[in-house]
């Protein structure tokens, strides 16, 4: 098999599944994003998405320092997750308007970075977000970027978008003249997984990081189709399925 040699990750003995399960997926994902926010001390993220990727970015901009997260979703479920085990300050952008309370929360500043870990299917409550919506129905567009319109929007004046949230095609209506005048810096683009996975399963063998806590839904792999609407409507509080090959581990 070619490259054999090169992807496998060989996991120390006494360290359960599931702790070591995202390496190849979300963790480095969502701690790249944070890593590309370059964070200082005294720096606050403002996060864009409460799923997993958002909730790993999370975790991360706390592992690398940041001194306050705050997080954007609209699912309550995602928006618990995100203050009561992770820590962030949390936003509903369904019921506050995300500008106005990131300027009132950073004293007028706006965020030291942003992270949209939504990509091209965002939602949102603002005019630009039903106007997506409708041009994506009609295959007039391929993407939705209200999120990212929001990050650049909300950024400090030199600061940084950083986005692991996928985009496909061409994006309408990027306020490039604002992230120009701010002079912001955007990072970007597929995760360097090998970069990330040694470092982070030290982390977690180290007992630094636990990245199972986003498991919210354990089911059969039959069920997956099941599992996935499940997913996908928001029901039942599920954020992150595993699925199981034998049905006797599920629990």
């Amino acid at each position: 098999m070619p490259y054999s040699d090169v992807g496998p990750l060989k996991i120390p003995d006494g360290i359960p599944d599931e702790k070591v399960l995202f390496l190849s997926d979300i963790l480095p994902t969502g701690y790249m994003a944070a890593e590309n926010c370059e964070i200082k001390r005294g720096d606050t993220i403002a996060v864009w998405g409460c799923g997993p990727v958002g909730q790993m970015a999370i975790k991360s901009a706390w592992l690398l320092g940041a001194e306050r997260v705050i997080a954007i979703d609209s699912v309550p479920e995602r928006l618990r997750m995100a203050r009561d085990i992770n820590g962030a300050e949390i936003i509903d952008y369904e019921k506050e308007d995300v500008f106005d309370t990131l300027k009132t929360l950073t004293g007028g500043r706006g965020p030291d970075a942003c992270i949209d870990a939504v990509g091209l299917e965002s939602h949102g409550a603002t005019f630009d977000a039903y106007v997506d919506a409708v041009k994506a129905s009609a295959f007039l567009a391929t993407d939705k970027p209200s999120a990212l319109r929001q990050a650049i929007h909300a950024c400090r004046k030199g600061g940084i978008v950083s986005i692991p949230g996928v985009y496909g095609g061409f994006l309408d209506k990027i306020p490039f003249g604002a992230a120009f005048q701010k002079g912001l810096t955007f990072k970007m683009g597929q995760t360097h997984m090998m970069r990330y996975m040694k470092p982070l399963l030290d982390r977690i063998e180290s007992g630094e990081l636990d990245p199972s806590f986003v498991i919210t839904h354990r089911v059969p792999l039959d069920n997956a189709p099941d599992a996935y609407k499940t997913f996908r409507d928001h029901q039942e509080g599920c954020i992150k399925v595993v699925l199981k090959p034998h049905p006797e581990t599920v629990h």
